[in-house]
């Protein structure tokens, strides 16, 4: 976890993300991101000279053979304040709606959802779980299909709902995560949609997965970029 640790610290220094006195929820999916990332913010702030406190928050999407049990046990046993919410996200996208592409939707429903629970729990900021690669693929879904060079910002102020997202994760790589989540033994909860594993995203990492075996430092050299020419950042 020190690894992890360190590169939370950095993004979170360099972006200003902290302030003192913020309460900061971390949306909790079940997935190995999310709970890594609410774990590192938890211990962050044992010895992060700005002083904040963290919860994390889950959305249940209406999926009946979703259990949370694991992670509700691992924040109870780590003294982390965790809370969940029933919702019908699941119902809208795939009964309702029967979308054929349903990420978008679902996604700006969660997002919605998670922003107004984190106010109720008297949250000024939300964590969200992106990493190092999911930065990379979002930079290349955009290009590819929608002619843009853009990505998500490490921090963001949502004028609606004056909540600020933040992602204090983005130096983190994937491999990094999978490997702490085996070593520190850290709850995951088995996604049950449909589609995982069969979206665009998951096209685009495999695609540079495979551009890697010919230029190494594919991903290194595409972070750099948004880093420079997008975040303008050149630390």
């Amino acid at each position: 976890m020190q690894k992890i640790l360190g590169r939370i610290r950095r993004a979170v220094q360099d972006f200003n993300m902290i302030q003192e006195g913020d309460i900061i929820a971390v949306g909790v999916s079940g997935g190995k991101d999310s709970i890594t990332l609410l774990y590192g913010l938890h211990l962050l702030k044992n010895f992060y000279p700005v002083k904040f406190d963290v919860m994390g928050l889950m959305l249940t999407l209406g999926y009946d053979n979703f259990d949370p049990t694991p992670v509700e046990n691992f924040c109870r046993e780590k003294g982390i304040p965790f809370f969940i919410k029933e919702t019908d996200i699941k119902k809208i996208v795939f009964d309702y709606r029967k979308e054929e592409n349903p990420c978008s939707l679902c996604a700006n429903l969660r997002r919605g959802a998670l922003n107004n629970f984190a106010k109720e729990k008297g949250c000024n900021k939300v964590a969200l779980a992106h990493h190092y690669d999911d930065l990379i693929d979002t930079f290349i879904m955009n290009l590819f299909y929608n002619g843009r060079l853009h990505t998500f910002e490490p921090v963001s102020f949502l004028d609606r709902s004056k909540i600020t997202v933040i992602r204090p994760m983005i130096y983190v790589k994937e491999k990094d995560i999978r490997s702490e989540v085996k070593k520190s033994n850290l709850p995951v909860v088995k996604n049950p949609c449909p589609v995982e594993g069969h979206t665009k995203r998951h096209y685009i990492r495999n695609l540079i997965i495979d551009l890697k075996k010919e230029i190494p430092e594919i991903d290194k050299r595409i972070f750099t970029a948004i880093k420079k020419d997008i975040f303008h950042f050149e630390g």
